[in-house]
């Protein structure tokens, strides 16, 4: 089975979506008149549309992968030059598992229950808060503690309600990188006797960059299996296994769907490791670049810029 994901990127000021072989970006449109496996009627749309009707569109993407490597290794279809790679889409709904990683639970002076005794903690971020590949992540006037989290995200291709554990990661479509930019200083307060307000110090605006792409879950087997890492201005800071994970991703799942019911297209980020900035006493500043990588998806490379105001 060849390697294959989806990914969308600016196409004369618009855009479209792409087909990825061996991290390249191949324009999906031309792949299709080259002789690709015609796409189903109700998945064109872009990528988007294509989670929505993840029942037809994972079929064919099956069948796309072999097709498309030879038609590449023929000449048939030729990279995208000049295309700047965007956010995949822009999800309506991010689920983020908040402490699923002990060690960073300890550089973060949580003191956590025993699992027996716990479940899964989870919070929102927003669309607004979503930026690809390449994008600029704003550092708000109102923040001094910038801070960076690499997460597996995975993206929900299957309408499901109470799943069971068991079941749960069939609900996957694909897997991606998030990086769930931080304000610290705004993720608590003083005013109210409530202490920790997520809302301020998480869903800004460009705080959630996602991408470069989404690779289809059959091609990430086991994803408790798999390295992260995150490097600011090429210094590593994170690097860890997902198999340390405190929840597992299908736990996850499964909890959110005894909660809401998930839908195509939804995200679960499901928490980082250990190695961010607060635990280190270091920040982002304007100029900094943060990239994110997963294997078997690829990295995700951010600059920070000051908000503009």
């Amino acid at each position: 089975m060849s390697w294959i994901a989806l990914a969308t990127y600016r196409r004369n000021h618009r855009l479209a979506p792409a087909l990825v072989l061996d991290q390249r970006l191949y324009d999906l449109d031309a792949a299709l008149a080259a002789g690709l496996p015609a796409l189903p009627e109700a998945c064109r749309g872009g990528v988007a549309q294509m989670l929505k009707e993840w029942a037809r569109t994972g079929p064919w993407l099956r069948e796309a992968g072999p097709a498309a490597a030879r038609l590449a290794a023929a000449g048939a279809i030729t990279p995208v030059e000049g295309g700047a790679v965007a956010a995949p889409y822009v999800p309506q709904r991010i689920f983020c598992a908040a402490s699923n990683y002990a060690a960073h639970a300890n550089e973060m002076g949580t003191v956590l229950a025993a699992k027996s005794q716990s479940k899964p903690y989870m919070f929102l971020k927003l669309s607004n808060t979503v930026v690809g590949h390449g994008d600029v992540v704003q550092l708000p006037p109102e923040t001094a503690m910038l801070d960076w989290e690499v997460e597996l995200a995975a993206v929900i291709g299957t309408r499901c309600r109470r799943v069971p554990v068991e079941r749960a990661l069939d609900a996957v479509a694909c897997y991606t990188i998030l990086n769930d930019v931080s304000a610290r200083d705004l993720n608590v307060r003083n005013d109210y006797p409530f202490k920790h307000d997520w809302f301020q110090g998480k869903c800004h605006d460009t705080f959630a960059p996602l991408g470069p792409w989404l690779v289809p879950a059959w091609q990430i087997p086991d994803p408790q299996a798999v390295q992260l890492r995150l490097d600011v201005n090429g210094q590593p800071m994170q690097e860890d296994s997902t198999a340390n994970m405190i929840w597992t991703v299908r736990e996850q799942i499964a909890y959110l769907s005894t909660i809401v019911t998930l839908e195509p297209g939804d995200v679960v980020a499901t928490g980082t490791p250990t190695g961010v900035g607060m635990g280190r006493g270091i920040y982002l500043k304007s100029g900094d670049t943060m990239v994110a990588s997963i294997d078997g998806i690829g990295r995700l490379s951010n600059q920070v810029q000051a908000e503009r105001v």
